[in-house]
């Protein structure tokens, strides 16, 4: 097959994300990047995001396609081996439930913390713009560095990061630095000795948050010896040679997993259950409380959507894995969402 072509950047979690698990797949890609917009030539995606892959449609012409996790999936049937979703139909449902949670809840921290100091907001400024042209000059520099500031520290309110909900995104942060370093002190990855694409979604967050955010990345470096180096580990796992062995025991995943699905449960699902609740009474807002503190921000449409594919893929789940799946969950909080 051609080398797949994506679009993206170093400073965006989910190009990471990507990046990493083509690396890992061994399938052939072409990394476009190095100037501002979309590359000339190429289709334009409904709606911009990083990174965009550049795939075949039903007839065979490249289409612009985001969102990460159903490429993932997409990748999966089109380049068979060195699979990221578990076969177990309990495992697979775990790795979609935590994928989501890295994608949509980490994700908070990552922008609330490059976004909320003074020394982070100006170190990303800096750093960011020349991502895209490492020669441009200085007058363009500054004026781009100004623009990509204001833009963002304006977008806060995206991911619900406010002097209301601060202090709830940095201490979850700080508990879920300190839960998988424990993971890890058990097996290399989340779900056993081989990656599963929730693995993916965690490090292209904690790309950021580890290795680029000097206020993250300082919390990581005091408490996660194990967390950073499980960073630089993840970034190419090309030479690893995975068997099916390598997945956990799904009817141990209770024990290795209560921490981490009462994390998502105590953060997490209280905003996804009442950000859907505010989108179906047509409410620009919502509130709620997470981990015992106020909770307010805007709603977020594509939010509702995730609350409905993870639905829709629990009740795939049937006879015996469901009754271990609700095992799993059970008392953690997740259950709440079925």
């Amino acid at each position: 097959m051609d080398s797949i072509a994506l679009y993206g950047s170093p400073g965006s979690p989910y190009t990471r994300k990507m990046l990493a698990l083509l690396r890992y797949r061994r399938i052939s890609y072409r990394f476009l990047s190095g100037g501002p917009g979309q590359p000339e030539g190429m289709p334009r995606a409904k709606v911009s995001l990083l990174p965009t892959f550049y795939l075949p449609d039903s007839q065979g012409e490249l289409e612009a396609v985001v969102d990460s996790t159903p490429i993932i999936r997409r990748l999966e049937e089109e380049y068979p081996g060195r699979s990221v979703i578990p076969s177990h139909p309990v495992l697979g449902f775990l790795d979609l439930l935590l994928e989501d949670y890295a994608d949509e809840w980490l994700t908070k921290a990552m922008f609330h913390f490059r976004w909320w100091r003074e020394e982070d907001i100006s170190h990303a400024a800096r750093i960011l713009p020349l991502f895209s042209d490492v020669s441009m000059e200085a007058e363009r520099h500054e004026a781009t560095s100004k623009m990509v500031r204001d833009r963002q520290v304006g977008r806060l309110y995206v991911v619900g990061s406010n002097e209301t909900t601060c202090e709830t995104i940095e201490s979850s942060y700080a508990r879920f630095l300190n839960l998988l370093e424990t993971r890890l002190g058990a097996s290399r990855f989340l779900l056993g000795d081989r990656p599963a694409s929730a693995d993916f979604a965690v490090f292209g967050q904690l790309t950021q948050l580890v290795y680029f955010d000097p206020t993250p990345a300082r919390m990581c470096q005091e408490t996660s010896p194990r967390v950073r180096a499980s960073v630089a580990m993840l970034e190419d796992l090309s030479g690893l040679e995975p068997v099916q062995a390598d997945w956990m025991d799904a009817d141990h995943a209770r024990v290795h997993l209560l921490d981490l699905l009462s994390e998502l449960g105590r953060v997490y699902v209280p905003v996804l259950l009442a950000n859907a609740e505010a989108i179906d009474t047509g409410a620009e807002q919502f509130e709620t409380e997470v981990d015992g503190a106020f909770w307010t921000q805007r709603t977020f449409p594509y939010q509702a959507k995730c609350l409905q594919w993870l639905r829709q893929a629990y009740a795939r789940v049937d006879g015996a894995d469901r009754e271990l799946l609700d095992e799993i969950l059970s008392g953690t909080g997740s259950e709440r969402l079925f």
